[in-house]
């Protein structure tokens, strides 16, 4: 795979924490969690650094305090601030850094592009100092994939945990993945969750191990189209040192890894939730198994994890990610019992098929980390017979496959967010005989709700008149959320908040005499 990116001679000698940042004139866009610790990390290496963020708020304001007091040399909010590259001690810019959210097309980025400026992501910048005199540097261990990224980056944390390492989850989750490389202690290893915005801002991240767990279409408006998306998540792969993991129940995935440029030795690792072939992790019998890290891989396989370590019926997709993430610690090293131990102690995060409540034989289940019609699928495909609520920012995706095979499992669809004719579109043409509802129609006479809550509320109302004993009441949008919401998990919230009002209505009027 080609990369167009150049560093200039000043930047290609930034290769560590300890090489002369001093000086360099940089501007830093966005002001997030991602923004704000590079801006943090480049003022305390000594660069000159100019901060950009389109909001001024509350929040961003305080931000930009901090930021100022610690020794940024300008911050700028505002829409304003944010529509042209501004200039560093009266000079041009040296780097942009951006944050994740800011696309190419931004004005700022533009014209840095235009004006020959390199630009980097977090990630990058991170890589570029993760080696610092007298702190171990950690090798990586890098996650992305249109879903499962959070499941995938928190089951590989556990296993490294339960090996007895000094290891954490950072990146497009939890911790910035600057802040990370910048613990006073180190680390032994770290898992990094990447999303394709990140990707596409990396130019020389060599991880030790890397996995694309799945593609499908996602944030194509950002990337300018399905290709430019799968060209940021094949990224994933260059330079990897040690294991390149792909899906083999995904031949685009095994493609990327055909089309990387790698360091030499590197394998291709495999992974499926069927009987697996030599170096390839599988399922057998209801074993996790490893026919990849053995010496005997030809004729025999070693014993990782069994299903049930997983939970109760567990789904396939899960299995899929627990299978990735054992690659990716057995290509670090790892012994079986510390997969096995590690899946045991992982605890799922919130918001992804998550029981809320069951009422007269009605399961309510939020899966609103579904965002895109691919997470969707695995939710729908779960449940014989479902009342879904679902809807809002499309991000360019298209809904027709979706709907086509899920369709006969569908017994009405609540849509909700401010424009979901696309899926609205496709529940005409391939499920016309389904019932499909306006959340926002159900009790304002057609208004949109002035809040994401009273949205959820007017949709959990309206699921509930659809459903019947036996059936789920699923809220997987197969869309972003901010259009109504601050965000999925703010969305999530609002659905578990909307459900527990109407199961505790439910129980007052069965009370009354």
């Amino acid at each position: 795979m080609s990369d167009a990116y150049t560093d200039t001679p000043r930047l290609a000698s930034l290769t560590t924490w300890d090489s002369d940042w001093r000086g360099l004139r940089v501007v830093v866009t966005g002001i997030g969690l991602s923004g704000f610790s590079a801006a943090d990390t480049l003022i305390e290496l000594g660069a000159r650094v100019v901060v950009v963020d389109g909001q001024d708020s509350e929040e961003t304001r305080a931000k930009a305090d901090t930021l100022r007091i610690v020794g940024a040399a300008s911050v700028l909010l505002g829409a304003d601030a944010a529509a042209a590259l501004p200039l560093v001690d009266g000079e041009q810019p040296e780097l942009v850094v951006t944050s994740p959210g800011f696309s190419p097309e931004h004005p700022v980025l533009a014209q840095a592009a235009a004006a020959g400026i390199p630009v980097w992501g977090d990630v990058e910048l991170a890589w570029r100092v993760r080696i610092r005199e007298g702190r171990p540097t950690a090798p990586w261990l890098a996650i992305t994939g249109t879903n499962g990224k959070t499941t995938t980056v928190s089951m590989t944390e556990s296993m490294l945990l339960a090996a007895g390492l000094r290891a954490v989850a950072a990146g497009n989750v939890g911790t910035p993945i600057l802040d990370a490389i910048r613990d006073p202690q180190g680390w032994d290893v770290i898992a990094v969750e990447l999303s394709s915005f990140q990707l596409h801002w990396t130019h020389t991240m060599s991880p030790l191990a890397s996995v694309c767990l799945n593609i499908a279409e996602d944030h194509v408006d950002w990337h300018g189209g399905y290709d430019g998306y799968r060209a940021a998540k094949a990224k994933v792969y260059e330079n990897t040192q040690v294991a390149c993991i792909y899906n083999a129940e995904q031949a685009e995935t095994e493609h990327m890894v055909e089309e990387a440029d790698v360091v030499e030795g590197c394998r291709a690792i495999g992974f499926t939730t069927g009987m697996p072939a030599i170096s390839m992790l599988g399922i057998v019998e209801g074993l996790l198994v490893d026919r990849a890290f053995i010496e005997q891989r030809r004729d025999s396989a070693a014993e990782l994890a069994s299903l049930d370590d997983l939970g109760d019926r567990a789904p396939r997709h899960l299995a899929a990610n627990a299978l990735a993430a054992a690659a990716l610690v057995r290509a670090f090293g790892v012994e079986p019992v510390a997969v096995r131990d590690g899946l045991r102690n992982y605890a799922p995060g919130g918001h992804r098929i998550e029981p809320v409540a069951k009422l007269n034989d009605i399961l309510w289940v939020n899966d609103s980390k579904a965002t895109n019609p691919h997470a969707a699928a695995a939710s729908l495909a779960a449940f014989p017979s479902v009342v879904w609520i679902a809807g809002g920012l499309s991000k360019g995706v298209t809904y027709d496959d979706l709907v086509q095979a899920h369709a006969p499992r569908l017994r009405a669809v609540v849509l909700i967010g401010t424009d979901s004719s696309e899926l609205r579109g496709a529940l005409t043409r391939h499920a016309p005989d389904v019932p499909v509802i306006e959340a926002a129609a159900a009790d304002t006479g057609g208004e949109i709700p002035s809040t994401g809550e009273a949205v959820m509320v007017q949709a959990v109302t309206a699921a509930a008149a659809a459903a019947e004993p036996g059936d789920t009441v699923l809220m997987a949008p197969a869309s972003a959320s901010m259009d109504q919401f601050r965000s999925y998990a703010h969305r999530g919230e609002a659905f578990i908040e909307a459900v527990r009002g109407y199961v505790e209505g439910q129980a007052q009027t069965t009370e009354e005499p």
